[in-house]
């Protein structure tokens, strides 16, 4: 075998992430992608000492698993990897998944745990970020998801599934009239172009939603015809709010250098388990409400309702989860990274009358080594890299009689209940739950004790 081969392979095992492998001549060879029982070509990228890298080319047979009817993008776009695959099959594969993945780091607490699937598993998302460009040099203008394998290249995401109608509409009339305007999109090698990204976000309670398109300055353009287009569009929801963020920067991510508003206001609402949420354009939510609820309920459950508790919840966002259980505690202290989301949270806590929950913007590692009054639990709910080192040790250093661990990533998870085991806490309670449909990832909760 060498670099650069293409092998024809069967995809032996999906481990979490989405990681395909196969075995060939007792070697491991691992790519991106791929279900059990496809067989695939894939291309040798690096031979390393115990395993092979490589990246899947074609798909040449289906797995047994692939029954579902998939979208026009299916495979082209990067987004949704198990979407041919059975729901019930998606949750057996990403269960064994998560299981296989802890106990073999010596976690027998995970071996019979249970995941819960999402209640709707199409149409769940309530944002979705759309990058303007085009399928190939020269092509027309495409509006949608970054291609598999070709990063550069966009899809134009006319059928996706896992959005509902309204987003679909949206992303035609942006992306047609943009067209007809023979507007350029951003290029980001050479830092040129005009149109970056179309980002809405939609209350899958409120119905209301919330357009932002995202420019850099090069080019003035009046933006009215654009906006009563939208607003007179045929939707189920409605339009709260267009927004026009202007982004220079040289980062492929949304950032808002200055915005304005073309119609209506800056935010949306959305409610969650009967509580209502003022949400801003770069604030945090849970991008699957119907799930978030369950996810939310089993919070609730896990602290308890005695109502005597200090609660600090970590990486707070817009402060569901606090103001979510703060009918519980006797006190809750939020840490958020970001001031818009913050000063979200606070108006959030005013919105529902809450009088015992308390936000502070500030950096977790920093700011949780200040707080006087002592945690009798403590929620974590951090950003796919998992507890900075710091923050980990501060928290540990609290000596919190609980800590209940909300993690979109059970890979950082592993590393960080190395830490806290090592630290006297046990695993007393734990459950996946499926906020993810049709991609490979899926969320953990843990209660832990000290013991």
């Amino acid at each position: 075998m060498k670099k650069r081969e293409i092998l024809e392979l069967t995809v032996d095992k999906l481990n979490f992430g989405g990681e395909g492998i196969s075995y060939v001549e007792d070697k491991k060879v691992v790519y991106k992608n791929g279900i059990p029982g496809q067989k695939v070509k894939v291309l040798v990228k690096k031979i390393r000492k115990n395993k092979i890298d490589g990246k899947i080319l074609e798909t040449i047979s289906l797995s047994p698993l692939e029954t579902e009817p998939t979208c026009d993008h299916y495979k082209v776009c990067g987004g949704c990897s198990l979407l041919s695959v059975s729901y019930d099959n998606q949750i057996s594969i990403k269960k064994n998944q998560i299981i296989d993945m802890f106990t073999e780091s010596d976690y027998s607490e995970f071996a019979n745990m249970p995941m819960i699937p999402s209640p709707i598993h199409l149409e769940y998302k309530n944002k979705m970020e759309f990058t303007f460009g085009n399928e190939e040099k020269d092509a027309p203008l495409a509006l949608g998801m970054h291609m598999t394998n070709r990063s550069n290249s966009i899809v134009y995401v006319k059928t996706c599934k896992i959005v509902d109608e309204d987003y679909r509409k949206i992303l035609i009339a942006t992306c047609e009239y943009f067209k007809k305007h023979d507007l350029p999109f951003y290029r980001v090698l050479s830092h040129a172009g005009y149109l970056r990204h179309l980002v809405v976000r939609k209350g899958q309670n409120t119905g209301e939603i919330l357009v932002n398109l995202v420019t850099t300055s090069q080019i003035e353009f009046n933006m009215d015809e654009y906006v009563s287009i939208l607003n007179n569009l045929d939707l189920d929801g409605d339009i709260v709010g267009i927004l026009h963020t202007i982004n220079d920067s040289y980062s492929d991510a949304v950032i808002c250098d200055s915005q304005k508003i073309l119609s209506g206001r800056d935010y949306f609402y959305d409610e969650l388990l009967g509580l209502k949420f003022k949400i801003s354009p770069f604030s945090f939510f849970q991008t699957n409400t119907k799930c978030a609820e369950v996810l939310y309920s089993l919070t609730k459950k896990m602290l308890g309702d005695k109502k005597d508790k200090i609660v600090y919840d970590l990486y707070s966002g817009t402060g569901t989860i606090g103001i979510l259980i703060s009918e519980n505690a006797k006190k809750v202290y939020g840490v958020e990274l970001i001031e818009e989301a913050v000063a979200m949270a606070k108006e959030n806590c005013i919105i529902n009358n809450i009088n015992n929950a308390y936000y502070i913007a500030g950096d977790v590692a920093k700011e949780v080594s200040k707080l006087e009054e002592k945690p009798d639990v403590i929620i974590i709910d951090p950003p796919r890299s998992g507890v900075h080192p710091k923050a980990m040790r501060d928290i540990i250093a609290f000596n919190s009689k609980e800590i209940i661990y909300v993690s979109c990533n059970p890979k950082a998870l592993v590393e960080d209940l190395h830490r806290l085991k090592e630290s006297d806490y046990k695993v007393i309670e734990v459950t996946s739950v499926d906020q993810f449909p049709n991609t490979p990832h899926a969320e953990c909760i843990v209660h832990l004790e000290k013991i």
